[in-house]
């Protein structure tokens, strides 16, 4: 299978052989009938271990992102946990986006640099300063691109060269762009990083995360990790995710489309003091961006004139956009990045702009959108 939408629908979901069921059953069971000690059906035993749902979600993902491996979890936290905590130990270090994830930057610095993880946050779009964070005991490089929630771009290609030459590897959340536009292996990534959440599930239902590798060792020391942890998804979060994939690819068209609709109206819009989306030829990224990207996604961030109280203002007045926090689903979101999503990072270097506002573009009627965002703007 070599089509996108082929493997998305297929991938790790063959009939069911018992039934013939065309879709993956949803096994709620938490343990399995071994014929004699050890004798194990298929492989499974208990389904913290495994369960047969949650394994065609792994096969599909790793099928999308053209590995070899991928190991599915509760969320997308739970998973960069699990990787920070199989691959790093105290003295370590690990360089960031300067304007990475809210919720990524308080598991780095609020869970691992108390136990001696240390972290160095730079621009990822400067290469020179990523090279010269670098230390003898830099474990990883973690990429954004685009990044929440200024959709900076980084080269994937670049990051992966100055990580290997200095020993470390690279992880690329790939939340935003999803292995329909981006696939971060091909680039030269170690391992890509989804929170299953936001596009993947698509439908604001379900919380899940997944790590997916080419690397046999480090799918082992993740695997290990997964089960002895334990932050595993359920059947029934699985099979919502494997629903939600077998849209992606044309979902993720709707968001694009209707998100270079919005640009374009905000551009023109004298309330809006900047736009930020890779699609734009005056993005800084643009280039590297249209290199390794298919499409430019349905994430738009925008400044407004008048600061946070503006800010503030436009969120209050959306009816089609929802004030909420999370992304990537069906419907239209509007947030307000410097008290929700990243206010962890509040007072530290990576403080976001007070007068900044996020949108998950959905994929309702784009004129409906671009209305409601004209009328909430004023």
């Amino acid at each position: 299978m070599t089509g996108f939408t082929t493997r998305a629908i297929h991938a790790g979901q063959d009939p069911d052989p018992r039934t013939g069921s065309v879709i993956v059953p949803i096994h709620a069971t938490s343990t399995f009938l071994q014929d004699g000690v050890g004798g194990l059906r298929g492989g499974y035993e208990y389904a913290r271990t495994a369960n047969p749902t949650r394994t065609a979600l792994e096969t599909c993902l790793a099928a999308l992102e053209r590995a070899r491996y991928g190991r599915a979890f509760a969320s997308g936290m739970a998973a960069s946990d699990v990787l920070l905590r199989a691959t790093c130990r105290p003295g370590e270090h690990v360089v960031i986006p300067g304007d990475v994830y809210g919720g990524t930057f308080r598991l780095i610095d609020k869970v691992f640099r108390p136990w001696g993880i240390e972290h160095t946050a730079v621009p990822q779009s400067d290469l020179d300063a990523v090279a010269a964070a670098m230390r003898p005991t830099t474990r990883w490089v973690w990429c954004e691109t685009p990044t929440n929630p200024l959709l900076a771009i980084a080269d994937i290609a670049a990051l992966a060269g100055i990580a290997h030459a200095a020993g470390a590897r690279l992880v690329v959340d790939n939340t935003f762009a999803t292995p329909y536009l981006q696939t971060p292996l091909e680039f030269g990534a170690d391992v890509v990083l989804h929170s299953t959440t936001k596009y993947l599930g698509g439908h604001s239902d379900v919380v899940g995360g997944a790590l997916i590798t080419d690397d046999a060792q480090l799918d082992e020391q993740v695997a290990f990790l997964q089960n002895s942890a334990g932050a595993v998804p359920g059947p029934f979060d699985a099979w919502l995710t494997l629903r939600g994939i077998k849209t992606l690819a044309v979902r993720m068209e709707r968001h694009c489309d209707n998100a270079e609709r919005i640009v374009a109206a905000l551009q023109a819009h004298p309330a809006v003091t900047s736009v930020r989306y890779p699609g734009l030829g005056t993005h800084p990224g643009h280039e590297v961006a249209a290199k390794q990207m298919r499409r430019f996604g349905g994430m738009v961030s925008l400044t407004v004139r008048g600061g946070a109280a503006a800010a503030l203002a436009v969120c209050a007045r959306t009816r089609v956009f929802t004030l909420a926090e999370s992304l990537g689903g069906v419907e239209s979101l509007i947030e307000y990045p410097h008290r929700m999503t990243h206010a962890s990072t509040t007072g530290t270097q990576l403080e976001v702009p007070a007068e900044l506002l996020r949108l998950s573009v959905g994929i309702e009627d784009a004129e409906d959108l671009v209305g409601d965002l004209l009328a909430a703007l004023g």
